[in-house]
């Protein structure tokens, strides 16, 4: 399980005095503990290592445009903070797809649904979602989908 493991690397970077990386794996925790709770209050429960994912791909997702945000207002001393604990937060995550293993995943639900324009582009949005939720960027996925639908 993927809190197992985050665990055991915070345990691993308190015994060796990684401050940065201490810290980073203890917002992880936090922050997974913060769902945890959510979770609670709703009806269905969703699958553990899912809800981790689910968190991390979140905090990842804030990191990067912390970063950019940073190198845009010239802090390039907090953007390396900021990817430093991208960097502990990736090593969690599931592979991503390539772009080309994208494609090819999301051609393959337009043929299946039978999407021939834009109007069909929320139900191949909501297989991927379903599918390759953990290993797809979504943020690139909308696009991908517009483009092929065009192409089609």
């Amino acid at each position: 399980m993927i809190r197992d493991e985050i665990k055991t690397g915070l345990i691993t970077a308190m015994k060796a005095h990684d401050s940065e990386k201490t810290a980073a794996l203890r917002l992880i925790q936090a922050a997974v503990r913060y769902r945890d709770i959510e979770e609670r209050t709703e009806n269905d429960k969703t699958d553990d290592d899912k809800l981790v994912i689910e968190v991390l791909l979140k905090m990842a997702k804030q990191r990067r445009e912390s970063i950019d945000m940073y190198e845009k207002g010239g802090r390039s001393e907090l953007a390396a903070k900021e990817q430093a604990e991208l960097d502990v937060i990736g090593s969690f995550l599931p592979k991503q797809m390539s772009e080309e293993e994208a494609k090819t995943a999301i051609s393959g639900l337009i043929q299946e649904t039978s999407a021939s324009s834009i109007k069909d582009m929320g139900k191949v949005m909501g297989l991927i979602k379903e599918r390759y939720a953990t290993q797809m960027d979504m943020s690139k996925a909308g696009p991908l989908v517009k483009s092929l639908l065009n192409q089609g």
